[in-house]
């Protein structure tokens, strides 16, 4: 059994400093590796980020992370991404990473992603640059995860997990006010997960929705923001199965 631990959306900053170590100490007893599911900091500063560096270095897990919004708010999300990595993270966009638990092999795809809206309310690419441009650059974080999660089918993963800030699906939206739907996420993320395949979804951003959607083809989905799992990480098993096909999951996730 694949242990997947994950949290999105701990906005830390200076005043923060050491609030999750103590329980991030405890992975090993607990998970294979942690995934940070975006808006790891409040503003997006160095400063800020380097806090964040404190609470997951030296762990005894992998870790691999995405940004959030939050994360692009100072501008310098590669700064932020170079103290991370430098901490011991693996920070994707747009890419996928092979983390290896005793003989299973762990593939992660991520990318920020980005908004846009769900089917039958969503935006169109159509009209003014800047909406054309809005919905490129979802379309764009979608066909980098579609490609991430097909590689890491290549690669021959024993389980695929799909990590975004964005989310998928509306169904971890449920609580949050309709109107803001489009701006949580988008439905071109489930499509590329649906058409790659994936065992697990992750994603953060919506702080007052639901834990638990799945996407149309059947990938179970799972919003880890904090203020929705309510505590520093929560853990999901995934088994260990060979594939029947490419691009088929290998089985269910489990919480």
């Amino acid at each position: 059994m694949i242990r997947i631990a994950a949290v999105g959306d701990i906005h830390m900053g200076p005043d923060s400093q050491g609030l999750l170590r103590p329980a991030f100490e405890t992975l090993p007893e607990c998970a294979d590796i942690l995934l940070l599911a975006g808006d790891l900091t409040r503003h997006g500063t160095p400063e800020e980020a380097r806090v964040v560096a404190g609470e997951i270095r030296d762990l005894a897990v992998p870790v691999v992370a995405v940004l959030g919004n939050h994360d692009h708010h100072d501008d310098r999300p590669d700064e932020v991404t170079a103290i991370l990595q430098d901490a011991g993270a693996q920070v994707l966009e747009g890419r996928g990473t092979v983390v290896r638990s005793g003989d299973a092999r762990i593939g992660v795809a991520g990318t920020k992603g980005f908004g846009g809206g769900f089917i039958g309310r969503s935006a169109g690419e159509f009209g003014e640059p800047v909406m054309k441009e809005f919905v490129r650059h979802s379309r764009h974080c979608a066909d980098a995860l579609r490609e991430a999660l097909e590689q890491l089918d290549a690669e021959g993963c024993d389980a695929r997990i799909a990590l975004t800030h964005y989310a998928p699906v509306p169904e971890t939206l449920a609580g949050e006010p309709l109107e803001i739907y489009p701006f949580l996420g988008s439905y071109l993320l489930a499509e590329a997960i649906d058409t790659a395949g994936a065992d697990l979804a992750v994603h953060g951003h919506a702080h007052a929705g639901t834990e638990h959607g799945m996407t149309s083809g059947g990938v179970r989905v799972r919003n880890v923001a904090q203020p929705v799992i309510g505590r520093a990480f929560h853990v999901y098993h995934l088994p260990v199965r060979e594939r029947v096909a490419t691009g088929a999951p290998s089985g269910a996730a489990t919480d």
